[in-house]
């Protein structure tokens, strides 16, 4: 292994945080871990050893606690930060507005006056496609109006003004800010992937345990909408495409790069029932389904244009929608029950 530099993944034991810990170790990197485990589960810290044959480094703690942060990146010589942690469900963000602005925001905060009392001024923040609100139309770029329709966008976007706010105010600072379209798909060995608590909030995983047996049917969300066959069209990115995405943009910053803000997408729209079609193709199983009324703040269509990171970063998503219904399988079916 190079000696290259020391990277703070804060949430990291999560579903994206995890594959992008294997894939900055496959690049060099020795990324260490912050997570308190309020939406991850420890078991996935024996299963990156299992991957990457190599000990884990991870503290178990807040984000928001900024000494703990403060000390980490000091100890460590930490060269980045790749902020990842965060609460994600939009309809519990809705439900419990207090709940997000205290994690998401407060998160940040923390995480910024930690830094600001260091050296490290590097810093990758998982962002979202949320960000656009509901979008005049597609593809989305970059210099799109942000708006936001509920508090997990409104959390990602003053995330992102903070960021700014911090490079005015100094200009060490380089930040990059990708916007994830919809993660899915799992390791190719199986051994992680998305493990969500209680239902599914998102698409792959919910098919998934209805084609593990875990749940009788899906709800399909309306079937009038302007599409091809009219059900909700979203851009499907492979986690372990976005996990490249992170060490592209680490890789961007320390090399000297300016801030930037990109999509991390495919560039490509799949419908609700294109999933279920590709997904009982992978697994060989029925999924059944029954369609349900229109689902409040939903929008037809929501794909990225990805061209900007391509130039930026040199990244571009490659697996296919079969990639990703495969190696969802393959987790969900060879962990049933998840992290147990």
């Amino acid at each position: 292994m190079t000696n290259k530099p020391s990277i703070l993944l804060t949430g990291g034991a999560g579903y994206i945080g995890s594959h992008t810990f294997v894939a900055l170790i496959e690049a060099g990197f020795t990324p260490i871990i912050l997570d308190d485990f309020s939406n991850s589960k420890p078991a996935v810290l024996e299963r990156l050893q299992r991957i990457t044959g190599q000990p884990v480094k991870c503290q178990q703690g807040s984000v928001a606690d900024v000494e703990l942060v403060q000390g980490l990146i000091h100890r460590h010589q930490i060269a980045t930060v790749i902020h990842f942690a965060g609460f994600k469900a939009v309809g519990e963000s809705v439900a419990q507005p207090l709940k997000y602005f205290e994690n998401n925001l407060g998160g940040m905060m923390a995480l910024l006056n930690a830094m600001q009392s260091t050296t490290c001024r590097t810093l990758v923040f998982s962002s979202s496609a949320t960000v656009y609100g509901d979008p005049a139309s597609v593809p989305i770029t970059e210099d799109f109006p942000r708006s936001h329709t509920n508090p997990y966008g409104h959390t990602k976007l003053v995330c992102e003004d903070m960021l700014a706010a911090m490079r005015v105010a100094n200009p060490a600072w380089r930040t990059g800010v990708l916007r994830y379209f919809n993660p899915v798909g799992a390791h190719p060995s199986g051994l992680i992937g998305e493990d969500p608590a209680g239902p599914p909030n998102n698409l792959m995983p919910y098919v998934a345990q209805v084609a593990v047996g875990k749940r009788p049917f899906l709800n399909v969300y309306g079937n009038d909408y302007a599409t091809p066959d009219g059900t909700g069209v979203r851009d499907y990115i492979h986690v372990q495409d976005l996990a490249q995405a992170h060490v592209a943009a680490v890789q961007t910053l320390l090399h000297g790069a300016d801030s930037f803000a990109v999509n991390v997408g495919t560039g490509q729209g799949h419908s609700v029932l294109e999933v279920v079609r590709a997904f009982e193709q992978a697994s060989g199983k029925p999924v059944p389904y029954q369609i349900a009324p229109r689902r409040a703040g939903d929008v037809a269509q929501c794909y990225a244009d990805a061209t900007l990171a391509q130039d930026l970063l040199g990244w571009r998503a490659k697996q296919t929608l079969a990639n990703m219904c495969e190696d969802s399988w393959r987790w969900q079916s060879n962990n049933p029950d998840g992290f147990v």
